[in-house]
């Protein structure tokens, strides 16, 4: 495994080179599309992994006898899906096949701002742990291996709006309490030089336990939002788990939904 910005990532290899392609040039199929659905099933079935590198749009079009145009329409539709970045300097490169349409990736800490709301955050945990079965299979790592958790509780104008757990492998980043306290935690993986380009998240609903209610100031049994994100790297790689409550008194998830043509 390679380290990059203190924390492993997958090798990239020049896995396209080995691949053949099936063109038709008679098809009333546009070949941009054939290359796209032809690279997209290699990302789906593992031919090509999260980190591959496809090269340039240069060294595609020579290598498939296809114009510029057309090789950056088909890479800019699995963009778009999230199935591969543009890195500059290095190429078009493979994130992670389980990502199937684009999401917005933010922190509640940056929408809160955003929303001229400031923000305020305890830390209540900060500390390393065994991964549990369900932490490391989001994480990529060993059952029982050591992660970091953090639990924080998010409030704004002194009134808590979340209890948020996240889980990170080890020696990931520096997460100083006092730091976390004054600023997001996706904010501190910027500023490591971390880039984070997709995420798989469930949003959900629940009644309050008793002790989540006198966490967040609801009355017992008060309507919650539930989230569970996995956050991936430029390279596909798991850098961070979370588990998050929300008041639904205070909150509310807002979606823009895309009609695919």
């Amino acid at each position: 495994m390679a380290k990059t910005g203190g924390y492993s990532r997958a090798e990239t290899a020049p896995a396209f080179s080995s691949m053949d392609f099936a063109l038709d040039r008679a098809s009333p199929v546009p070949l941009y599309y054939q290359l796209a659905q032809q690279l997209e099933a290699a990302i789906e079935h593992g031919v090509l992994a999260p980190g591959n590198l496809l090269g340039n749009e240069i060294d595609l079009s020579v290598r498939l006898g296809l114009s510029r145009p057309t090789v950056r329409q088909a890479i800019q539709s699995l963009v778009d899906k999230g199935l591969l970045v543009r890195r500059r300097g290095v190429g078009t490169q493979v994130v992670h096949s389980q990502v199937k349409r684009p999401l917005e990736l933010s922190s509640l800490y940056d929408d809160l701002v955003a929303a001229g709301q400031a923000p305020a955050t305890r830390v209540l945990r900060n500390e390393a742990v065994p991964a549990s079965a369900d932490v490391a299979a989001a994480l990529g790592v060993a059952e029982g291996s050591q992660v970091t958790v953090l639990e924080r509780l998010r409030s704004t104008h002194g009134q808590p709006v979340a209890f948020l757990c996240n889980h990170l492998t080890a020696g990931l980043l520096d997460l100083d309490t006092a730091r976390l306290e004054s600023t997001g935690l996706y904010r501190l993986m910027r500023s490591a030089g971390i880039t984070l380009h997709s995420a798989r998240q469930t949003i959900g609903a629940r009644s309050a336990t008793p002790e989540e209610a006198a966490l967040l100031e609801e009355p017992e049994g008060a309507a919650l939002l539930t989230m569970q994100r996995t956050a991936y790297d430029d390279t596909g790689w798991p850098v961070e788990y979370g588990t998050h409550i929300y008041r639904a008194s205070r909150y509310a998830f807002d979606f823009q939904l895309l009609v695919r043509t």
